[in-house]
């Protein structure tokens, strides 16, 4: 058995499904509000995952009612955790805390899904933003409510935020820390799927195991270059797509999909 399956979480909850990885945030008695150990655990668990080649997909939700409520309001107000101190060791604790996760998730070949059960508000509405796709339901709800508490998205939220919904409406959203509703969510982007409630785990397995189907290095490429794109020059960004098609189009995955076309069946990866 793995290190990382077999470590005791207390505030995660870690299952396997053939090549799924769920990773559900376990604090439903706040909201599935992050805690210091949550943001140790999903970063060394996030990272320990990527290189199980028997993990094709990751799969986040939380816990309860709620998919994520961002940062633990008790906790600012007490000035505990990971709100202590003055605003230099603030300043310390974000870089070494929190950050940690947009830093981890940004470097994870796995592709990684947010099944959005309930509210994301925050740095939860973050979170999500942070992961590839996102599948919710009619209790889904995001909320980018910094400015309510007098804050800025110190987590990330200004970068993730305007690369899925755009610039207009991340600033709409950002400024006004106004709360929408799961239709409006899959207008602007913010969700992929919307789908029943009764369905949703099993919508997200769907799509899931669809990714999970298709060549992990070919998948894990492609996602490589989605992102490089975002920021990158089309002369980088061409010269990246084009090492990787060459090493893609040596592969025996790619020889496999080239018969399985032609045989007319369902291909058969191994990752090779």
């Amino acid at each position: 058995m793995k290190d990382y399956l077999t470590h005791v979480y207390s505030d995660l909850i870690v299952e396997v499904d053939s090549s799924l990885l769920w990773v559900t945030l376990n604090r439903p008695q706040y909201s599935n509000a992050f805690s210091d150990q949550m943001i140790i655990d999903l970063c060394r668990l996030l990272r320990e995952a990527d290189w199980d080649d028997d993990v094709r997909v990751i799969i986040l939700t939380g816990a309860g009612k709620h998919f994520c409520a961002g940062g633990d309001v008790k906790a600012m107000e007490e000035k505990t955790g990971m709100f202590a101190g003055d605003p230099e060791e603030l300043m310390r604790r974000y870089t070494k805390g929190i950050q940690q996760i947009p830093i981890t998730i940004e470097s994870l070949h796995t592709p990684i899904l947010a099944m959005v059960n309930g509210a994301a508000i925050g740095a939860g509405c973050d979170l999500a933003c942070m992961c590839d796709m996102r599948i919710g339901c009619r209790h889904s709800r995001f909320g980018e409510t910094f400015a309510k508490l007098a804050l800025v998205p110190g987590d990330g939220g200004a970068f993730f935020l305007q690369r899925v919904v755009g610039y207009a409406k991340a600033m709409e959203l950002s400024l006004t820390g106004r709360v929408v509703t799961a239709e409006e969510a899959l207008a602007l982007g913010l969700l992929n799927t919307l789908v029943e409630e009764a369905s949703l785990k099993e919508e997200t397995e769907k799509i899931a195991q669809t990714i999970s189907g298709n060549s992990p290095v070919a998948v894990s490429m492609i996602k490589k270059a989605i992102r490089q794109a975002r920021t990158a020059e089309i002369s980088g960004h061409l010269d990246l797509v084009a090492a990787f098609q060459g090493i893609t189009q040596r592969t025996a995955d790619h020889f496999e999909g080239v018969r399985a076309l032609k045989e007319k069946r369902k291909p058969h990866f191994k990752g090779q």
